[in-house]
């Protein structure tokens, strides 16, 4: 049997995303907004977004983690995912960034089940397990600086219930995860962290070659 998977041309992606993808107008809009700003590069794609949406749906997940939220497309697809007594925590450092997503969820009519804090996420991982919320997540996403993936992962896993998921991007580093010579440190961090995973005990793994590339977490 074949270990490889089928190589995506850009007439085979188009097509998948032709037969696929539902996206909700709110989120095209803020896709295309989002495509105008400088970062534009660090917002998921579409059909990951719905590949996330549909794996809260299928743990019926009602209370989310986000490490990394930028303009707010991951948390309105996540959060349009959840029952009405959803919510999530996200975690940003930039105003700037974090006022186009407000925006959105405001339009979406779900701001009022987001909590956003706007602080370094190490300190407010910190802070939610010495609040007494471990084992109270049903999912995270950590999308942020990579270099600090791996205190994100170690600070989530404790919030995140016994059979709960870890979803983290960016895991392939655009094919440089794969250059054993890199010399890129967000690179080389992730090299790390993806030959740590395959070896933890304390979750079920699959990597996904969805996007950048998304790790699968499942907690033991």
């Amino acid at each position: 049997m074949s270990r490889s998977t089928l190589a995506l041309t850009d007439e085979l992606r188009e097509y998948i995303l032709d037969v696929s993808l539902r996206e909700h107008p709110l989120l095209a809009e803020l896709r295309e907004e989002t495509a105008r700003h400088p970062e534009a590069k660090m917002q998921i794609s579409p059909d990951q977004g719905q590949f996330m949406a549909t794996l809260l749906r299928l743990m019926q997940a009602r209370s989310v983690l986000e490490i990394g939220t930028f303009t707010g497309y991951s948390t309105l697809a996540m959060m349009l995912a959840l029952p009405s007594d959803g919510h999530i925590v996200a975690c940003d450092i930039s105003e700037d960034y974090t006022k186009v997503a407000r925006r959105y969820w405001s339009e979406a009519g779900v701001a009022d089940r987001i909590t956003l804090h706007i602080a370094p996420a190490s300190q407010t991982l910190h802070e939610l397990l010495a609040s007494g919320k471990a084992n109270t997540f049903d999912a995270a996403f950590i999308d942020a600086d990579k270099e600090s993936y791996d205190v994100y992962f170690e600070k989530s896993l404790p919030l995140v219930r016994p059979g709960g998921l870890i979803m983290i991007d960016n895991v392939l580093r655009g094919g440089d995860a794969a250059n054993p010579a890199t010399e890129s440190a967000s690179t080389q961090s992730i090299q790390t962290l993806n030959k740590k995973l395959h070896q933890d005990s304390r979750v079920h793994l699959t990597l996904v070659p969805i996007g950048d590339g998304m790790t699968l977490l499942q907690k033991i």
